[in-house]
């Protein structure tokens, strides 16, 4: 007797670009085509369709979105297109005019009908078959996750087009955070990185109101949540964080070692002048003065920051105050970018001297050359101490891992030359043994 094979499910391509951010928002939309019966597939190829999140913060991003958009028309034919770069469908149309369908960024609904349109679900798909882990779809190592608190910003810096392009905050309830927080921990998650267009503002857009998680009030603010993410008993990251003076209470979280001693905050620049232009906060003596203090309270505190050079009006004099900032501010991990205009940044408008192309890259340089003299001392200084390092890559060779101060992706790794026999998502506490500007050897104790 022959039995007719069950039809096989949908396949769904994806491909996501940009930040932390966009790849919450990649998970978010590929858990949801699980839970509707899409196998999610790796090539090409094997795709029904393709969706492509893209990034549209500055003008290479752009162009990277728009060469992964034709290789996948290429490739596939079928290119759904969302992200940051959607709300600029025109530009993308222009392009590509065979994209199927163009949605901008926080737009879930919207993509997965997308998807539908083109290729509908299975009628017979049972969710209770086919299910789909409590944690939901990540496409990080199962080790670590990030967890989205926010969407949105409420600052207009003249460089940014953050906020038109995902409105204004709005915060999660801080029992929906911690309740994900929590499956994450439970599924094997180590390290929770915590992110958001401005982390530090988390509930000012709901007066900080009190929500609930296990049976017990939570205030929907920054150091409450800290307080509470600290009880899984896991690494917990803090990136994004505009340097609102309610930073000061996270300091002693960290010193106690309930969070990891590990600030990320874009300070952009130093100069009160080119600060006023970027419309950031422009109190770099009073910040010096913080972080010294941060430093007394927590002497283990890793500051990470990204700063922009050449912006319009940028002078010599405020290029060198800049450096002579970062000689005093004494930061451990440091990006820098060379100022490029985006689309509709109010900084287009600005009646300032534009920066030539050859001085944005010699202030680069120059920048760089400082801040790894810095960085390098700074690692130096961990030659003979332990740290617990969380293992990231195992080969025949040793292990590569990461200890406090090294977020994934952006910063520096720890090479373990003895840790063949661990594996990914193990912690072990090792002995530095050699340091350069960005990472660490070391050996298990």
């Amino acid at each position: 007797m022959s039995t007719t094979p069950a039809p096989a499910n949908p396949k769904v391509g994806f491909v996501s670009l940009g930040c932390p951010k966009a790849l919450v928002d990649s998970e978010r939309i590929l858990t949801q085509l699980r839970m509707e019966g899409y196998d999610v597939v790796s090539t090409y190829q094997d795709a029904d369709v393709v969706v492509v999140n893209t990034c549209g913060f500055i003008d290479s991003a752009k162009a990277e979105s728009l060469e992964v958009i034709g290789e996948a028309i290429k490739e596939n034919g079928k290119v759904i297109v969302t992200g940051c770069m959607g709300v600029e469908e025109g530009n993308i149309r222009n392009v590509h005019p065979s994209v199927l369908a163009v949605t901008g960024p926080q737009q879930y609904e919207q993509v997965v009908n997308a998807v539908h349109d083109v290729v509908p679900p299975r009628q017979d798909h049972n969710p209770l078959i086919d299910l789909v882990p409590p944690q939901g779809i990540k496409l990080t190592p199962r080790h670590y996750a990030y967890l989205k608190i926010s969407e949105g910003c409420n600052h207009s810096c003249s460089f940014c087009i953050i906020p038109s392009m995902r409105g204004k905050l709005v915060s999660r309830p801080v029992g929906d955070v911690l309740d994900e927080a929590q499956r994450l921990v439970k599924a094997g998650v180590k390290e929770l990185l915590v992110i958001s267009q401005d982390t530090s503002a988390y509930g000012v857009d709901v007066k900080y109101r009190t929500g609930f998680w296990n049976g017990a009030p939570v205030k929907t603010r920054m150091t409450e949540l800290c307080e509470a993410l600290s009880t899984l008993g896991v690494w917990v990251r803090l990136h994004y964080v505009y340097p609102y003076p309610h930073v000061d209470e996270l300091i002693p979280l960290m010193a106690a070692g309930k969070i990891l001693p590990y600030l990320d905050i874009p300070f952009q620049h130093a100069s009160p002048k080119v600060l006023k232009s970027m419309k950031r906060p422009a109190f770099e003596d009073k910040t010096l003065a913080r972080i010294k203090n941060w430093r007394e309270i927590c002497p283990d505190l890793i500051i990470r920051s990204t700063f922009i050079v050449g912006f319009p009006g940028e002078t010599e004099e405020d290029f060198q105050y800049l450096l002579n900032w970062l000689t005093e501010a004494q930061l451990d991990r440091v990006g820098c970018f060379q100022y490029s205009p985006v689309e509709g940044a109010p900084a287009n408008d600005l009646d300032l001297d534009i920066v030539p192309d050859d001085v944005k890259q010699d202030r680069w340089d120059r920048f760089m050359a400082h801040q790894q003299a810095i960085s390098s001392a700074r690692l130096q200084m961990r030659i003979g101490r332990e740290i617990e390092v969380l293992v990231d890559e195992v080969d025949e060779q040793g292990a590569v891992g990461r200890c406090f101060f090294d977020a994934p992706e952006i910063d520096g790794n720890v090479f373990i030359d003895n840790g063949s026999n661990l594996k990914p998502g193990d912690k072990v506490w090792c002995k530095v043994t050699d340091a350069d500007e960005y990472d660490l050897w070391a050996e298990q104790i």
